[in-house]
């Protein structure tokens, strides 16, 4: 797969790591302006009632349009308390969460300023745990993706865009704690996955590309 160019990503979800599964080059973009409402500060899980949205609050000066790299995260709310009792309440009884639970968790108890730190920190982690070694670089200005040669997925991998329209992913179907109540949700966090598959998460990933288009 040629390099990809993605923006920073809160425990992006499948279609998002599937690029990192084809690519040996990521670009990673963090001098876009931020945009509200998208995964750089949300991820979805499945609990016990559905879908389950961990939005991040973050904090910056509203009468500008700060670039992703300058947003900082909020101090208010406790969120990193509740958003990690928010995957224990919901994973505690999938196969693999006692497994991974110690590489994953203390992320939330580091003193992260800027949410690019802090979704770095769980992106090469889960890298690691999943045996993925894509080159990751960010970005030192607002990326021109023909320039770099780079499949751009800027705008393509977001909450309110069908993942359909990728013609590089396919979703696939796996094991789901919640199944029987909900059906198979697709293309959640990569947290899903790794908690319900372990180390057979990588042969999701791999069946998730579609190659011929790559």
């Amino acid at each position: 797969m040629n390099p990809v160019l993605l923006t920073s990503a809160y425990l992006p979800p499948i279609q998002y790591f599937s690029k990192l599964y084809a690519s040996s080059c990521i670009f990673l973009e963090t001098h876009e302006h931020y945009v509200k409402q998208t995964y750089r500060n949300r991820a979805l899980i499945a609990g016990p009632n559905g879908v389950q949205a961990l939005t991040i609050p973050v904090e910056h000066e509203y009468n500008k349009r700060p670039d992703t790299r300058d947003i900082r995260l909020s101090d208010h709310g406790n969120w990193q308390h509740l958003h990690r009792n928010a995957l224990q309440s919901s994973y505690e009884g999938s196969p693999y969460f006692e497994y991974y639970a110690d590489d994953i968790l203390p992320i939330y108890d580091k003193n992260h300023r800027f949410l690019v730190d802090f979704n770095a920190d769980f992106l090469h982690t889960i890298c690691d745990l999943l045996n993925l070694k894509p080159n990751i670089v960010q970005t030192e200005s607002y990326a021109d993706a023909s320039a770099l040669g780079a499949d751009d997925f800027r705008e393509l991998i977001r909450p309110k865009i069908s993942h359909s329209i990728d013609e590089t992913f396919r979703c696939v179907k796996y094991y789901q704690v919640f199944r029987h109540k909900h059906g198979f949700l697709e293309n959640l966090s990569i947290i899903d996955l790794l908690f319900n598959m372990g180390p057979e998460s990588r042969l999701v990933l791999r069946d998730c590309v579609i190659e011929s288009n790559i």
